[in-house]
């Protein structure tokens, strides 16, 4: 999952970036409404944290320009716990929920639950794929009944394959979800992580759980989607 926070007030985006970069988020931050609006542009986001209360445009300006971007991307607006009339247009507007300021980060993050769980529970909300089943809500995996001890990074890299089976995903695409704006996409650390979460769930079920595709990136092996769980 790859959220971006919208704000000025530097020492909260970074303090709200550690967090959930501890919860195995990836997180890029916009300091101003007009990065902001860039990097929205040019990312897919699944959350935005945006601060209506921005130096350079109207934070509302700011999630209207969201919005017309994308009906998809979570948006979760922080206002003065007395601008009541900000909050009531911010959710007029197409915000998925708001939090007054100031705050405490265990809250945060249980409206960022909140609003993954909206789409997560439309369906099951566990992603398997024959022997393979993971939970994003509790943040778990198991192969074959086995627990999987995975990394932050590992376990976003399995959420992202489980979520898109049919799909061929580039190395690059992986760093666009998985990584944050910093990444060197011409690192080699998609493939280190990939090559150890391949050996994690070799180790169980002694099969690829992803094929490679040259040129293009990588597959989850069909053959074991037949596999018994």
């Amino acid at each position: 999952m790859r959220m971006l926070v919208i704000g000025d007030e530097q020492d909260l985006a970074s303090a709200i970036k550690k967090g959930l970069e501890m919860e195995g988020f990836a997180v890029d931050i916009a300091l101003d409404g007009e990065e902001g609006c860039h990097l929205a542009e040019i990312h897919a986001y699944d959350i935005i944290i945006l601060d209506l209360n921005l130096p350079d445009r109207d934070g509302l300006d700011v999630l209207q320009h969201i919005r017309h971007l994308s009906k998809q991307i979570r948006v979760l607006i922080l206002t003065a716990l007395s601008d009541t009339p900000s909050r009531v247009k911010g959710l007029n507007l197409g915000a998925d929920d708001y939090l007054g300021k100031p705050f405490d980060f265990e809250e945060l993050k249980a409206r960022i639950r909140a609003l993954l769980r909206r789409d997560l529970l439309r369906e099951s909300p566990l992603l398997t794929y024959g022997p393979i089943e993971l939970n994003p809500i509790t943040k778990t995996a198991t192969c074959a009944g086995q627990q999987l001890t995975l990394t932050r990074k590992e376990f976003a890299i399995l959420q992202y394959f489980l979520s898109h089976p049919d799909q061929v995903i580039s190395s690059e695409e992986l760093v666009e979800h998985v990584w944050d704006q910093h990444a060197d996409p011409f690192s080699s650390s998609v493939r280190v992580h990939i090559t150890t979460l391949r050996s994690k769930i070799r180790s169980i079920i002694h099969a690829n759980f992803l094929n490679t595709v040259p040129g293009y990136g990588y597959q989850l092996n069909k053959q074991i989607e037949e596999l018994p769980k």
